[in-house]
């Protein structure tokens, strides 16, 4: 993990004065964990100083390294200072920093993990910092390594993630919300943007999201320059490996018929009606061939 060098003595500064992380990957939310830090440093106080550093030509930007949440928080609350400790760091440094700070939180999103390794991946190319364990055939390869090693994941899968990155918001969305997993995003990464536009109707259309198969076949389609809107949707129509046909019918529409029915009375009321139509269907049949035999 990188190390923030230099730290000088804890000062007091007004937190509107404080500039945060321009490209910051990580969101800074207002959920229960900031409700629940609102209140801590509501009661306690800050009790771990933000880290800032002066930049700037005159270095007369006071630039937050680390502690975002803790800046929002007390914006929040209408704090006239907050307690900060200086470093004397790069720009580049301070990308470094601002990624291991946060990697470590329990609850990060695909999104900002994707953007977050990014973002090292480019301060680090720009310190040339390629070393580390060694992976074959590229430098890029072994600076993803170096970001491994200090999360605990190989080269590849960071890889995969800084991939992300070139997925459309929308796609790059229903990854956070897990409706697409990563390997079949990885794949849907390789898409130009207007197939992706393409797949995104689709998905809309169908109300469904493309498997890894799905993915595969798309992608080998586009790079044959041969992906359109046609062959999107005759992937993602065909059903998948083991997947059981579901029916969805909007509650209201049985709930008419026989309200307050649990749900399981609900199916069997389904499935009477359906066992009495088809047998009013066979008596009409017979009927019909009767009538045609006279």
């Amino acid at each position: 993990m990188n190390k923030v060098n230099n730290i000088q003595g804890l000062s007091y500064v007004n937190p509107e004065g404080i500039v945060p992380f321009e490209n910051n990957p990580f969101e800074v939310r207002d959920d229960e964990e900031m409700k629940s830090l609102i209140e801590s440093i509501r009661e306690y106080g800050i009790l771990t100083p933000l880290v800032v550093s002066r930049q700037g030509r005159r270095g007369d930007v006071i630039q937050l390294v680390s502690g975002h949440r803790r800046l929002h928080a007390a914006k929040k609350l209408g704090l006239q200072v907050v307690p900060v400790s200086y470093a004397t760091m790069t720009p580049a440094e301070i990308a470094i920093a601002v990624v291991d700070s946060n990697l470590q939180r329990e609850k990060i999103l695909p999104s900002e993990k994707a953007k977050a390794y990014k973002l090292k991946f480019g301060a680090m190319q720009h310190q040339g910092r390629t070393s580390g364990q060694l992976v074959p055939k590229s430098d890029d390869n072994r600076t993803m390594s170096v970001i491994g090693e200090d999360t605990g994941e190989s080269y590849k899968t960071v890889q995969r993630y800084i991939r992300l990155n070139n997925l459309l918001p929308e796609l790059l969305k229903m990854v956070d919300e897990e409706r697409i997993a990563l390997t079949p995003a990885v794949e849907l990464s390789y898409l130009t943007e207007d197939e992706q536009k393409n797949l995104l109707e689709t998905i809309s259309s169908e109300d469904a999201t493309p498997s890894l198969s799905q993915a595969c076949q798309m992608k080998r389609l586009s790079q044959a320059g041969i992906l359109d809107m046609d062959s999107i949707f005759e992937i993602m129509v065909k059903p998948k490996a083991n997947q059981k046909i579901s029916l969805k019918i909007p509650i209201e529409n049985v709930q008419k018929y026989v309200p307050n029915a649990s749900e399981n009375q609900l199916v069997e009321h389904i499935m009477k009606a359906l066992e009495f139509y088809n047998q009013a269907l066979q008596q009409q049949r017979r009927r019909n061939r009767d009538r045609d035999a006279r």
